[in-house]
């Protein structure tokens, strides 16, 4: 028994500590963000908040921030509608079709990113729409749609489908059954998938590359463009700003899917 207690914490001791040398590139980055000089340094000199007070000055960076939640959330929403159906019709049929589905949805992301921007980009320059929200909507929605679909497919396999069948039996339409009795069950895992699109339209940075201009880009692309002329703290501001937001995606993720016991530990 000690043998096993040794091992096991042995094993958490070196998984904690593989765990924290992931997490200290995004620790450097939060400490670099208040240092008072124009240059990124690690650790900073003097500590301030001046390039946060900067930051709503900035007129790009917020042209980029609210471009960024935007195409996040036209993602979301895109995805999300495209993960649930095509999950859902898998269940409910899962025949030749339904086994093909699996790996044409996860095919979007075995394809390097640069070949699929240049792609997108003639393609969408056909249809007048290359440096529009529109463009970067649908070209995040290949990488997202894919996450929320196996979120959904593992969210239903969980589902009762005797509730299905016996609204069916009641005379509830298709539309009808999967609003009042599989949406209330799965409604948790659609929340979880939805934000899972939004995190990664958010970080995306090859594609919005290629398919934005300087109406439409996105932090991750005005962030490249200022690396490219210097170090500034600016970016590790923007990248802190954009850290809090996946750190607060991911705990609306964990109460959405645990809510029981999280209402549990507040009472």
């Amino acid at each position: 028994m000690r043998r096993e207690s040794l091992e096991t914490a042995l094993f958490r001791a070196g998984y904690l500590v593989v765990f924290a040398f992931m997490l200290l590139p995004l620790a450097v980055v939060v400490v670099t963000s208040f240092g008072a000089s124009g240059q990124i340094a690690f650790p900073p000199a003097e500590f301030s908040l001046t390039w946060y007070e900067s930051f709503f000055d900035q007129t790009d960076w917020l042209r980029a921030f609210d471009n960024s939640l935007l195409v996040g959330l036209g993602t979301a929403v895109v995805a999300t509608i495209l993960g649930v159906t095509a999950a859902f019709g898998q269940e409910i049929d899962d025949g030749l079709v339904g086994r093909l589905l699996a790996p044409l949805v996860l095919l979007p992301m075995l394809i390097p990113p640069v070949i699929f921007g240049v792609t997108l980009l003639v393609y969408f320059t056909e249809f007048d729409l290359q440096g529009s929200y529109v463009s970067l909507i649908l070209a995040h929605t290949l990488w997202a749609t894919p996450l929320v679909y196996f979120v959904m497919r593992s969210v239903f396999r969980r589902f009762d489908w005797q509730q299905l069948d016996a609204a069916h039996d009641l005379g509830a339409g298709p539309v009808r059954s999967f609003v009042h009795v599989v949406l209330p069950n799965v409604k948790h895992g659609i929340f979880v998938g939805a934000l899972l699109a939004f995190i990664v339209s958010l970080q995306e940075f090859v594609m919005a590359l290629f398919l934005s201009n300087h109406t439409t880009e996105t932090i991750p692309v005005v962030a490249w463009n200022q690396l490219r002329n210097s170090l500034s703290p600016m970016v590790s501001v923007v990248s802190t700003f954009l850290i809090l937001i996946s750190l607060g995606a991911i705990l609306l993720a964990a109460a959405a899917t645990n809510l029981n016991w999280l209402s549990k530990q507040l009472s």
